[in-house]
């Protein structure tokens, strides 16, 4: 049994992930920032706590992260202003990444997306420049910390039901399904092969553990 913090706790990758986790016997604390989320969470198992994350500092994400054993950011903006979307999916990120390390709570699980690099070769034009250079930068700043992280890259999402298989060899994004992309954060938390690792992944023919394990 372990005690998993989930940011971004009511997205939907994250309603998905909750019932899986509690489950197998974890306890859940779900992070949602709108009280009215609280009743569609707590019906997943997990505790529901509501939480500012944009506006909160790195003492009071300490506070919050501290006593859990794993940090699983998914958490984001979900569009908007290329200001907010700073403010949430990099700046709240890294907050939360200084906030485990402060709360003695090294296993981060940071939920990124397949093209996630510095490099990703959006234009500055196009709407969803602002996303991909946060994600970027989000994930090097994990990537640079000390703590015991892993970045996950699921490619295009779907809402296709759940195979439990993908493929995390490809070198061109693909899909995957929500369903599975909660299966492979939730493997991911107990396999100690993905520490320190980028994992991007579609859809595939390997079970996920034994693809997670693969290295």
């Amino acid at each position: 049994m372990a005690r998993i913090l989930i940011f971004g706790g009511h997205g939907k990758v994250a309603l998905l992930l909750e019932p899986l986790l509690t489950a197998r016997g974890d306890e859940v604390t779900a992070v949602i920032r709108d009280a009215a989320q609280i009743d569609e969470v707590r019906a997943t198992g997990a505790d529901p706590v509501v939480f500012d994350v944009e506006s909160a500092s790195e003492a009071a994400m300490a506070t919050l992260i501290a006593g859990h054993d794993a940090v699983v950011w998914s958490a984001g903006a979900g569009g908007g202003s290329a200001q907010r979307t700073r403010a949430v999916d990099f700046d709240a990120a890294t907050r939360s990444m200084a906030a485990a390390a402060a709360a003695g709570v090294p296993r981060y699980v940071m939920v990124s997306y397949f093209g996630s690099s510095p490099d990703h070769g959006i234009a500055p034009t196009d709407s969803f420049f602002a996303y991909a250079e946060a994600k970027a930068a989000a994930d090097e700043a994990l990537r640079s910390s000390d703590l015991e992280w892993t970045v996950l890259g699921p490619s295009r999402l779907t809402l296709e039901a759940p195979t439990g298989r993908i493929d995390a060899t490809a070198e061109a994004s693909g899909s995957v399904s929500r369903a599975d992309v909660a299966r492979v954060i939730a493997q991911t938390l107990v396999e100690p092969a993905t520490i320190r690792r980028t994992i991007r992944f579609n859809h595939g023919e390997v079970p996920i553990a034994d693809a997670l394990r693969a290295g």
